[in-house]
């Protein structure tokens, strides 16, 4: 049941949280609109563009990224205050357990857990997907820099390969596409270029030939210079040049069949499972670094608060960096997506288990 001390601790941890949110968020506005100001000017971005589609979307996306941080401060922050004025101590001895302490600390928890999970896998995506257009509109993010050298499996058995591609003209050079039927060549087209058209939605091959490979037998049709064929591939232009932030304005249940297509297809990038596995992940760091924070500001120690915020910084940025670094095994093959993001996750946990068994009680 929840009593009195634990809706004064749950108030107490939920306001500073929100406003140590707000705080920060409003700190990370001013810099990022202080580094972005030049390509608004230069793009010529409308004010209510900036505000309503930008700022309002990314607003949601930044503070949810870092939830389990602004829980650390949060928690660090008002723990320690309560432990300065010896309020930990004087509850600690009337009877209360240290585990029946930490009761209105996970509620709270719980609280913000429940709000992270919904937002970073059904709501926020949604936002992602204006704040995304912005960006390819003002940013000149959308196209890049055209492919070179690319192959894909855009179906079973069939595999397609482009010397390059530009996304910006939908224009591809030295086409060809294999079909196989257990393990065997059946046919390949070949062509000097290919473009898609957006009004048919197909795809115009030109200056093409084509082998039927029948046993031993082999048919060839060649197509006359400068005559170009429609034809219709399992593929959208959309699936080159794309950037690796495009799995952020998918919500998962999007994300996982994205992910599937993209294995079935051959094209296996870790980013797009660390992102599946990272919005779990850091919902669940909550309650980690919640634990983490309870037990090292209800210490009473010299230095006071300021030695509480110091270490839990330090801390807090401490899993940020070994975050980083499991990432990039991940990208390396050297982890396993599912591994890289919650190996930060198990070794502090770890590192939660001994500060509680260590806590004074």
């Amino acid at each position: 049941m929840i009593k009195k001390l634990d809706r004064y601790i749950i108030r107490k941890f939920l306001g500073t949280f929100f406003l140590a949110r707000a705080l920060i968020i409003l700190l990370a506005v001013v810099f990022d609109f202080s580094e972005k100001v030049d390509d608004f000017i230069t793009n010529k971005a409308p004010m209510k563009d900036i505000i309503f589609q930008y700022y309002f979307n990314f607003i949601p996306f930044f503070s949810n990224l870092f939830s389990y941080l602004f829980v650390f401060v949060a928690v660090i922050f008002f723990t320690s205050k309560m432990s300065m004025h010896n309020e930990i101590t004087a509850i600690l001895s009337t009877g209360v357990s240290y585990r029946r302490l930490m009761y209105p600390y996970l509620v709270s928890a719980m609280i913000i857990f429940v709000l992270s999970f919904l937002l970073s896998n059904y709501f926020i995506p949604y936002s992602s997907i204006k704040r995304l257009e912005f960006e390819a509109k003002y940013f000149d993010k959308a196209y890049g820099t055209p492919e070179h050298n690319i192959h894909k499996q855009i179906d079973k058995d069939v595999y397609i390969y482009l010397e390059s591609f530009s996304r910006r003209t939908n224009w591809g050079t030295k086409f060809s596409m294999e079909k196989f039927e257990d393990g065997k060549l059946k046919s390949k087209l070949m062509a000097e270029s290919i473009r898609y058209d957006s009004l048919n939605r197909t795809w115009k091959i030109k200056d093409y030939w084509i082998r039927d490979i029948d046993s031993l037998q082999e048919v060839i049709t060649a197509g006359k210079q400068g005559e170009s064929m429609d034809t219709a591939l399992n593929l959208l232009p959309d699936e080159f040049n794309r950037r690796a932030n495009v799995v952020e304005a998918m919500t998962t249940p999007q994300l996982k069949r994205f992910i599937k297509r993209e294995h079935t297809r051959g094209h296996v990038e870790p980013m797009y499972d660390i992102e599946r596995h990272r919005r779990f992940a850091g919902s669940f760091a909550i309650f980690i670094l919640t634990i983490i924070g309870v037990t090292l500001s209800s210490r009473k120690v010299r230095g006071g608060m300021g030695m509480h915020i110091g270490l839990g910084i330090a801390l807090s940025f401490s899993y940020i960096l070994f975050m980083q670094i499991s990432k990039e095994f991940a990208r390396a093959d050297d982890l396993s997506p599912w591994m890289s993001v919650w190996l930060p996750n198990f070794i502090f946990a770890a590192i939660a288990l001994v500060l509680y068994k260590l806590a004074p009680k």
